[in-house]
């Protein structure tokens, strides 16, 4: 797909990883739908990519609320057109043990709370996004793209229960989805990053950012824009779908 003047939509897309894959393709000329809970980052998102000349749009959204995502792909096509490309980004931890043991006693677990926000957020949040563009991009007859984003994580991660169950997840809708949808033209393709620089890896010690670019083969962290390339590309192959890109300094090799 060439993404100039395609709808975009991007959950989480006011910060972060979201902000960045906004910022190259909105370079591309893609139009931005941007989705975020949070109002106030995503004026400011969408003014910073506006002033580098960017087409972007705001739309508040919950993504674990079934309809407030209906208002907001229902906005997206009223005031733009329905979507071309779907990004299912947005994403939250809760990390915890499954069992915290002292003694041999059970001391702690994880809380069903706990699991319940990370799955409602990270796992149906894709399934309510994503359901909501492949009805647009079926009813406009013109197909689409649909990239969810996974983690390293899906393959296991301690203190990660529920994280790790809901980006393994992810990816079986994204192989799912491509062989449901490809006869509508849709495609669709996960990105699973590695350790990224983010604000939440910046916050930590710089002795743990040691430790953890010491066991990156390539010996550092990745930047957001990796990942953003990781995404275009998905959106680039038209031949790509049902598939994985790993991009993680190969952490997992």
């Amino acid at each position: 797909m060439n993404v100039t003047n395609k709808v975009i939509a991007i959950t989480g897309g006011a910060s972060g990883l979201g902000y960045a894959m906004a910022e190259r393709l909105g370079k591309q000329g893609a139009i931005l739908a941007l989705l975020d809970r949070n109002t106030l980052a995503l004026d400011e998102a969408v003014s910073a990519l506006s002033v580098q000349g960017i087409n972007a749009h705001g739309f508040p959204l919950d993504v674990a609320n079934e309809q407030s995502v209906i208002e907001a792909f229902s906005d997206i096509a009223d005031r733009l057109e329905p979507v071309d490309g779907c990004v299912n980004n947005a994403g939250i931890t809760d990390d915890a043990l499954l069992l915290k043991v002292k003694d041999g006693v059970v001391a702690k677990r994880m809380s069903l709370e706990a699991w319940q926000r990370v799955i409602d957020v990270n796992l149906t949040g894709v399934f309510l996004c994503g359901r909501e563009a492949a009805s647009q991009m079926v009813a406009s007859g013109k197909g689409g793209v649909i990239v969810n984003i996974s983690s390293i994580s899906r393959a296991g991660n301690m203190g990660q229960t529920n994280y790790a169950a809901a980006k393994a997840g992810v990816h079986a809708l994204t192989v799912t989805w491509a062989k449901e949808l490809a006869q509508y033209g849709i495609r669709t393709g996960s990105v699973a990053p590695g350790f990224i620089v983010t604000p939440m890896t910046a916050a930590m010690r710089p002795d743990m950012q040691e430790k953890i670019a010491s066991e990156i083969p390539l010996k550092q962290l990745g930047e957001a824009d990796n990942i953003a390339q990781s995404l275009a590309f998905i959106f680039e192959n038209d031949y790509f779908t049902g598939r994985i890109v790993e991009c993680d300094g190969g952490l997992r090799i």
